[in-house]
Protein backbone atom coordinates (compact mmCIF):
# COMPACT_ATOMS: atom_id res chain seq x y z
CA UNK A 1 0.00 0.00 0.00
CA UNK A 2 1.18 3.39 -1.15
CA UNK A 3 1.30 6.29 1.57
CA UNK A 4 1.72 9.53 -0.58
CA UNK A 5 2.61 12.42 1.81
CA UNK A 6 0.91 15.72 0.01
CA UNK A 7 3.44 18.13 0.87
CA UNK A 8 1.43 21.41 0.42
CA UNK A 9 -1.50 21.45 -2.16
CA UNK A 10 -3.11 24.92 -3.05
CA UNK A 11 -3.22 25.96 0.45
CA UNK A 12 -1.55 29.62 0.21
CA UNK A 13 2.17 30.61 1.65
CA UNK A 14 1.51 31.07 5.69
CA UNK A 15 -1.77 28.98 5.90
CA UNK A 16 0.19 26.78 7.88
CA UNK A 17 3.44 27.50 9.86
CA UNK A 18 5.34 24.43 8.37
CA UNK A 19 3.76 24.74 5.14
CA UNK A 20 6.48 24.13 2.21
CA UNK A 21 6.46 26.52 -0.71
CA UNK A 22 10.38 26.95 -1.28
CA UNK A 23 12.97 24.35 -2.71
CA UNK A 24 14.57 24.32 0.40
CA UNK A 25 11.51 23.74 2.33
CA UNK A 26 10.10 21.18 0.06
CA UNK A 27 13.43 19.11 -0.20
CA UNK A 28 13.69 19.37 3.66
CA UNK A 29 9.86 18.49 3.96
CA UNK A 30 10.32 15.45 1.31
CA UNK A 31 12.79 14.05 3.39
CA UNK A 32 10.82 14.59 6.67
CA UNK A 33 7.66 12.72 5.35
CA UNK A 34 9.37 9.71 3.89
CA UNK A 35 11.40 9.46 7.31
CA UNK A 36 7.74 9.58 9.00
CA UNK A 37 6.49 6.63 6.53
CA UNK A 38 5.44 8.33 3.32
CA UNK A 39 6.53 6.34 -0.10
CA UNK A 40 5.61 8.86 -2.40
CA UNK A 41 5.50 12.28 -3.02
CA UNK A 42 2.86 14.27 -4.14
CA UNK A 43 3.82 18.22 -4.87
CA UNK A 44 2.13 21.95 -6.53
CA UNK A 45 5.22 23.52 -8.19
CA UNK A 46 5.57 27.25 -6.43
CA UNK A 47 7.07 29.85 -7.99
CA UNK A 48 9.76 32.42 -6.59
CA UNK A 49 6.22 34.58 -5.08
CA UNK A 50 4.82 31.44 -3.64
CA UNK A 51 1.94 30.96 -5.79
CA UNK A 52 1.32 27.83 -7.68
CA UNK A 53 3.30 27.67 -11.08
CA UNK A 54 3.00 25.09 -13.94
CA UNK A 55 5.66 27.16 -15.61
CA UNK A 56 8.56 24.92 -17.45
CA UNK A 57 10.86 26.56 -15.70
CA UNK A 58 9.60 25.88 -12.08
CA UNK A 59 9.01 22.82 -12.71
CA UNK A 60 12.04 21.71 -14.01
CA UNK A 61 14.17 23.63 -11.32
CA UNK A 62 11.80 21.73 -8.38
CA UNK A 63 12.40 18.38 -9.97
CA UNK A 64 16.08 18.86 -10.61
CA UNK A 65 16.60 19.72 -7.11
CA UNK A 66 14.21 17.08 -5.91
CA UNK A 67 16.03 14.30 -7.80
CA UNK A 68 19.43 15.31 -6.62
CA UNK A 69 18.47 15.96 -3.09
CA UNK A 70 15.16 14.65 -2.51
CA UNK A 71 14.57 11.10 -1.48
CA UNK A 72 14.66 8.69 -3.65
CA UNK A 73 10.95 7.54 -3.93
CA UNK A 74 8.14 8.77 -7.07
CA UNK A 75 7.34 12.39 -7.12
CA UNK A 76 3.89 13.76 -8.61
CA UNK A 77 2.75 16.91 -9.60
CA UNK A 78 -0.02 18.64 -9.91
CA UNK A 79 -1.91 19.87 -13.22
CA UNK A 80 -5.05 21.24 -11.58
CA UNK A 81 -6.79 24.39 -12.91
CA UNK A 82 -6.18 26.01 -9.63
CA UNK A 83 -2.50 26.44 -10.74
CA UNK A 84 -3.65 27.61 -14.11
CA UNK A 85 -6.77 28.60 -14.43
CA UNK A 86 -7.04 28.93 -18.40
CA UNK A 87 -7.14 25.16 -19.79
CA UNK A 88 -5.29 26.07 -23.24
CA UNK A 89 -2.44 27.95 -21.45
CA UNK A 90 -2.29 24.99 -19.17
CA UNK A 91 -2.01 22.57 -21.59
CA UNK A 92 0.79 24.82 -23.49
CA UNK A 93 3.08 25.08 -20.39
CA UNK A 94 2.71 21.01 -19.64
CA UNK A 95 3.75 20.60 -23.69
CA UNK A 96 6.56 22.56 -22.57
CA UNK A 97 8.22 20.52 -19.72
CA UNK A 98 11.27 19.76 -20.26
CA UNK A 99 12.12 15.87 -20.51
CA UNK A 100 14.81 15.21 -18.89
CA UNK A 101 13.00 16.76 -15.49
CA UNK A 102 9.19 15.48 -16.03
CA UNK A 103 8.07 13.68 -13.51
CA UNK A 104 6.89 10.12 -12.64
CA UNK A 105 3.93 10.93 -12.85
CA UNK A 106 0.82 13.68 -12.87
CA UNK A 107 -2.21 14.19 -11.44
CA UNK A 108 -5.34 15.35 -13.97
CA UNK A 109 -8.94 16.27 -12.70
CA UNK A 110 -11.23 15.16 -15.20
CA UNK A 111 -14.01 17.40 -14.75
CA UNK A 112 -12.10 20.41 -15.53
CA UNK A 113 -11.94 21.68 -19.13
CA UNK A 114 -9.33 20.52 -21.11
CA UNK A 115 -8.43 17.13 -18.94
CA UNK A 116 -8.80 14.26 -21.68
CA UNK A 117 -6.88 16.34 -23.99
CA UNK A 118 -3.90 17.15 -21.61
CA UNK A 119 -4.15 12.88 -20.14
CA UNK A 120 -3.50 12.26 -24.36
CA UNK A 121 -0.59 15.10 -24.29
CA UNK A 122 0.95 13.33 -20.95
CA UNK A 123 0.65 9.78 -22.44
CA UNK A 124 2.67 11.12 -25.64
CA UNK A 125 5.28 12.40 -23.47
CA UNK A 126 4.99 9.38 -21.25
CA UNK A 127 4.50 10.84 -18.21
CA UNK A 128 2.44 8.40 -16.19
CA UNK A 129 -1.11 9.83 -15.17
CA UNK A 130 -3.54 9.77 -12.35
CA UNK A 131 -7.08 10.47 -12.88
CA UNK A 132 -8.42 12.74 -10.46
CA UNK A 133 -12.38 11.49 -10.14
CA UNK A 134 -14.28 14.35 -7.67
CA UNK A 135 -17.48 12.97 -9.13
CA UNK A 136 -19.71 10.55 -10.40
CA UNK A 137 -19.61 12.20 -14.18
CA UNK A 138 -15.98 12.44 -13.71
CA UNK A 139 -15.90 8.86 -13.59
CA UNK A 140 -18.02 8.14 -16.87
CA UNK A 141 -15.61 10.30 -18.72
CA UNK A 142 -12.63 8.09 -17.53
CA UNK A 143 -15.13 5.10 -18.46
CA UNK A 144 -16.28 6.47 -21.59
CA UNK A 145 -13.04 7.40 -23.40
CA UNK A 146 -11.11 4.51 -22.35
CA UNK A 147 -7.89 6.95 -21.57
CA UNK A 148 -4.94 5.89 -20.44
CA UNK A 149 -4.03 6.56 -16.86
CA UNK A 150 -1.77 4.41 -14.46
CA UNK A 151 -3.99 4.78 -11.20
CA UNK A 152 -7.68 6.34 -10.14
CA UNK A 153 -7.79 9.26 -7.37
CA UNK A 154 -11.44 9.09 -5.81
CA UNK A 155 -11.62 12.56 -4.12
CA UNK A 156 -14.49 13.41 -2.38
CA UNK A 157 -15.13 17.12 -1.88
CA UNK A 158 -18.23 16.97 0.19
CA UNK A 159 -17.80 19.23 3.58
CA UNK A 160 -19.96 16.89 5.27
CA UNK A 161 -18.15 13.01 6.33
CA UNK A 162 -21.48 10.99 5.28
CA UNK A 163 -21.98 13.02 1.92
CA UNK A 164 -17.84 12.49 0.98
CA UNK A 165 -18.63 8.61 1.75
CA UNK A 166 -21.65 8.41 -0.28
CA UNK A 167 -19.50 10.10 -3.16
CA UNK A 168 -16.97 7.99 -2.85
CA UNK A 169 -19.38 4.89 -2.69
CA UNK A 170 -20.77 5.93 -5.98
CA UNK A 171 -17.30 6.72 -8.07
CA UNK A 172 -15.97 3.11 -6.53
CA UNK A 173 -19.16 1.35 -7.84
CA UNK A 174 -19.33 2.97 -11.42
CA UNK A 175 -15.54 1.93 -11.10
CA UNK A 176 -16.39 -1.77 -10.37
CA UNK A 177 -19.45 -2.10 -12.72
CA UNK A 178 -16.79 -1.42 -15.60
CA UNK A 179 -14.11 -3.82 -13.97
CA UNK A 180 -11.81 -0.89 -13.85
CA UNK A 181 -8.99 -2.36 -12.14
CA UNK A 182 -6.33 0.20 -12.06
CA UNK A 183 -4.41 1.24 -8.75
CA UNK A 184 -7.33 3.45 -6.69
CA UNK A 185 -6.50 5.76 -3.79
CA UNK A 186 -9.39 7.53 -1.78
CA UNK A 187 -8.80 10.56 0.23
CA UNK A 188 -10.86 13.34 1.88
CA UNK A 189 -9.74 17.11 2.80
CA UNK A 190 -10.13 18.73 5.64
CA UNK A 191 -13.29 17.35 8.05
CA UNK A 192 -12.84 14.32 6.41
CA UNK A 193 -9.32 13.49 5.80
CA UNK A 194 -9.00 10.99 8.17
CA UNK A 195 -12.34 9.33 8.28
CA UNK A 196 -11.86 8.93 3.99
CA UNK A 197 -8.01 7.57 5.59
CA UNK A 198 -10.06 5.18 7.21
CA UNK A 199 -12.72 3.98 4.59
CA UNK A 200 -9.19 3.73 2.09
CA UNK A 201 -7.89 1.23 4.84
CA UNK A 202 -11.20 -0.78 4.79
CA UNK A 203 -11.46 -0.98 0.70
CA UNK A 204 -8.06 -1.45 0.38
CA UNK A 205 -6.74 1.53 -1.79
CA UNK A 206 -3.63 3.35 -1.28
CA UNK A 207 -3.67 6.68 1.06
CA UNK A 208 -2.72 10.02 0.97
CA UNK A 209 -2.00 12.52 3.90
CA UNK A 210 -0.19 16.12 4.32
CA UNK A 211 -0.91 19.96 4.37
CA UNK A 212 -2.42 19.89 1.40
CA UNK A 213 -5.54 17.56 2.74
CA UNK A 214 -5.45 18.38 6.44
CA UNK A 215 -4.11 20.80 8.88
CA UNK A 216 -4.84 18.54 12.31
CA UNK A 217 -4.45 15.49 13.64
CA UNK A 218 -7.22 13.09 14.16
CA UNK A 219 -7.91 14.02 17.65
CA UNK A 220 -8.30 17.74 16.09
CA UNK A 221 -5.21 19.09 17.33
CA UNK A 222 -2.85 20.95 14.54
CA UNK A 223 -0.17 18.46 13.38
CA UNK A 224 3.19 19.90 13.65
CA UNK A 225 4.18 19.42 10.13
CA UNK A 226 3.76 16.84 6.78
CA UNK A 227 5.65 14.26 8.59
CA UNK A 228 3.67 14.37 11.84
CA UNK A 229 0.50 13.52 9.61
CA UNK A 230 2.46 10.98 7.87
CA UNK A 231 3.70 9.33 10.93
CA UNK A 232 0.50 9.22 12.18
CA UNK A 233 -1.32 7.55 8.58
CA UNK A 234 1.55 5.07 8.71
CA UNK A 235 0.55 3.84 12.16
CA UNK A 236 -2.55 3.55 11.20
CA UNK A 237 -1.86 1.51 7.97
CA UNK A 238 0.47 -0.65 10.02
CA UNK A 239 -2.59 -1.14 12.38
CA UNK A 240 -4.71 -2.30 9.51
CA UNK A 241 -2.42 -4.63 8.29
Amino acid sequence: MRIIACLNGDRRPGSHPALPVSLDQMTEDAHSAVDAGATDLHVHPRGPDGAESLDPQVVSTLMERLRKDGPQVPVSLTTALSAESDPVRRYDLVQRWASPALPDSVTVNLHEAGSVDLVRLLNDRRVDVEAGLWTADATRILIATGITVSAVLIEPTQVGVEDARDNADTILALLDKAKDRRPRLLHGADATAWPMLEAALAAGTDVRIGLEDTLRLPDGTEAESNADLVARASEMVSAAA
